[in-house]
């Protein structure tokens, strides 16, 4: 988001942040993060198991990447308010080298989405859908892929240890993050706008701010920060399933139940 520091790498954006705003720094807005995320799993593995269950559709990779597309939809429709909000809040006390970004001054999660009502409208909760609907891929390949390699596993008739589980769930992470980086940026610095001027809702705007980076940039600032990315995402993903597997095998357990798998 904030492309005018000097700093390049990922460590050094971190020194730099904590230097010049101290140690909490990189933790700001860590609970609204923590809300947001719970939400968001929580909708998308509903939904996705949900609509499966309900259209009795069998596990197949081509079964799992189209629920899975419907399912990120949703999600995306129904969360992206709180991702905006999230972002924003992120960014708040920052000491931000990027002149286009106005700060804001959100006390949570609902203080966040009533200010942005009242400043630009129901409208400006949904900025940078375009891309985030693009995005649902993420999370379809991403769970495509974990079934994936569950099947390959054996992991429909035996049960897998801890760490195949947290092994398939990096892998997936990575490959979809890899694929879908550049749509990240775009979402990123959408999230940002204060949309007033209301071109920043849609793709012709997505496509502007991607274009431009790469006539200023070159192509590779398209995935500047990937390796933070991966660090964060596919540990918080691994884990994840991680949790997913071990809940549902229990749950399934207690209420003496088959699991479909």
């Amino acid at each position: 988001v904030d492309d005018k520091r000097s700093c390049r790498s990922t460590p050094a954006v971190l020194s730099d942040i904590i230097r010049e705003e101290g140690l909490l720094a990189p933790y700001r807005g860590w609970l609204a993060v923590i809300c947001t995320v719970f939400c968001s799993s929580f909708i998308y593995f509903y939904c996705f198991h949900s609509l499966r269950a309900v259209w009795g559709l069998q596990p197949t990779p081509t079964t799992d990447l189209m629920v899975g597309i419907i399912a990120g939809v949703v999600n995306v429709l129904v969360t992206t308010p709180l991702w905006v909000v999230n972002t924003r809040i992120k960014l708040q006390g920052a000491n931000l080298q990027n002149a286009n970004i106005r700060p804001t001054c959100y006390s949570g999660i609902v203080d966040g989405l009533v200010q942005t009502v009242r400043g630009e409208g129901l409208g400006g909760l949904w900025n940078g859908t375009v891309p985030s609907l693009l995005l649902v891929l993420n999370p379809a390949v991403q769970f495509s892929v974990y079934q994936g390699l569950k099947r390959h596993l054996g992991g429909d008739t035996t049960e897998l240890s801890s760490l195949q589980v947290f092994v398939m769930g990096a892998v997936s992470k990575t490959v979809a993050t890899v694929l879908t980086y550049p749509l990240q940026t775009a979402q990123s610095l959408l999230r940002c706008c204060q949309s007033s001027d209301r071109q920043a809702q849609n793709w012709n705007r997505s496509w502007s701010l991607l274009s431009q980076r790469v006539r200023t940039q070159g192509m590779l600032c398209l995935f500047r920060g990937l390796e933070a990315k991966l660090l964060q995402t596919v540990l918080t993903a691994a884990l994840m399933f991680l949790l997913y597997e071990n809940i549902a095998h229990y749950t399934f357990q207690i209420i003496g139940t088959n699991r479909d798998t």
